[in-house]
């Protein structure tokens, strides 16, 4: 316990000395933000550069950390209304949560109809804890040479408990799920931001029952994916602030590869009409295809930004042209905009690397991914996270994208 108190000063001294916090206690810190009435087709005048993150609806620079929280609230508003469909809100009067064994249960109630979620929590051998988490998005697709030995507890989010759609196998259809029998009024969402709502009714068991009972630590819950799955471990990360680490792994369209670079790519990729909407909301594709994706007011690497402060690394294989890497490249450096801004550049970092398989990450990887687990799970504070590694996209122009 000694040592665990050791690194949780050693965290809280390295968020004081930058002043920016690594991480929060809610899923959605506070903010005075008011979601305006947002134009159903878009921006008015297209914008073909991505646009600057920090710059708000208004017109308005976001200047000074204190303003980020309202920024943040308008890239996640305009992503619901356009692209997503609603987060709803869960109060925790609607959940109940409990350990059955180490495996974790969590009840949510809304208007008399549960919903219930699990999740078998597989802790290190060693040692009492309470221990950093890293939670799969369907399941953890990262070796497990880059967790031995780092007392890192693991658990998978079943993200078939809350929309039980897959590409794969037995599914049910939009509006059969089990999220829509508790909100009914949403069946126009799309799956990942129900498994987004997912994922953070098992943070809100993991908290309400506190580490006595779970032995987790809420400071340091990391989440990863692969694929379909690289694109929720980053929309869980995006949309909720308790999540210190995201590992997003080849993710692909509809993950940080930008929707304007796919649209002009000559490759056959992932774009914003070869997608599986079942994951988005069926109207995205009406109001945007073509040369209208230049009317979203945002792209993928507002999505990107909404992990900042916290830490968040880009993995990508360009063998697989259908994940459109040179498009998340572009969208990497320009979310990376956000935490440079504010001086904690090392907390963004993304590897793309060919000559392996898809979903399975090459040795070569191993130590980068290692880093940021050690830097933001175990905080360990002098390891080397300013990875930026694209060799085969050194020539793309990025200044045609990217001008702030």
């Amino acid at each position: 316990m000694k040592r665990i108190s050791i690194i949780a000063m050693a965290a809280l001294l390295a968020s004081c000395s930058s002043g920016i916090p690594t991480v929060y206690d809610k899923e959605n810190p506070e903010t005075v933000f008011s979601a305006p009435s947002w134009n159903p087709n878009g921006l008015e005048t297209p914008i073909k550069s991505l646009p600057d993150p920090l710059v708000m609806a208004d017109g308005k620079k976001v200047e000074k950390f204190k303003d980020w929280p309202s920024r943040r609230a308008e890239i996640a508003s305009q992503l619901q209304f356009y692209e997503l469909g609603t987060k709803p809100k869960t109060d925790p009067s609607q959940i109940n949560a409990r350990m059955d064994g180490d495996t974790l249960k969590v009840d949510v109630t809304v208007n008399d109809r549960t919903l219930s979620l699990s999740s078998v929590i597989i802790y290190p051998q060693t040692g009492d804890g309470p221990f950093p988490l890293m939670i799969g998005a369907s399941f953890i697709t990262l070796p497990s040479a880059v967790f031995e030995g780092k007392g890192i507890a693991m658990m998978n989010f079943s993200e078939r408990q809350v929309a039980n759609y897959g590409q794969f196998g037995p599914r049910d259809d939009r509006g059969s799920y089990a999220f829509d029998r508790l909100f009914p009024e949403l069946e126009e969402n799309g799956a990942y931001i129900e498994w987004a709502w997912g994922f953070s009714r098992l943070l809100d068991g993991l908290q309400m029952l506190g580490p006595e009972k779970t032995r987790i630590d809420m400071k340091h819950i990391g989440v990863t994916g692969c694929s379909y799955a690289g694109k929720m471990a980053l929309m869980c990360g995006a949309f909720d602030e308790r999540v210190a680490l995201v590992i997003s792994q080849e993710p692909g369209g509809g993950g940080a590869a930008s929707w304007r670079v796919s649209h002009t790519l000559e490759q056959e990729v992932e774009n914003l009409e070869k997608t599986d909407y079942h994951w988005f909301k069926e109207s995205f594709r009406d109001t945007f295809s073509g040369d209208k994706v230049y009317n979203i007011p945002y792209d993928r690497h507002s999505l990107c930004a909404m992990v900042f402060p916290r830490a968040l690394l880009l993995l990508g294989n360009p063998d697989y042209v259908w994940l459109a890497d040179e498009s998340m490249y572009v969208s990497a450096n320009a979310a990376l905009t956000v935490w440079d801004r504010f001086g904690v550049g090392d907390r963004m970092g993304w590897s793309i690397e060919d000559g392996h398989g898809h979903c399975q990450l090459p040795e070569s990887q191993y130590p980068e991914v290692e880093a940021f687990i050690d830097k933001f799970l175990l905080d360990i504070p002098d390891t080397e996270t300013r990875i930026r590694r694209a060799p085969m996209f050194k020539d793309v122009d990025l200044s045609k994208w990217i001008d702030y």
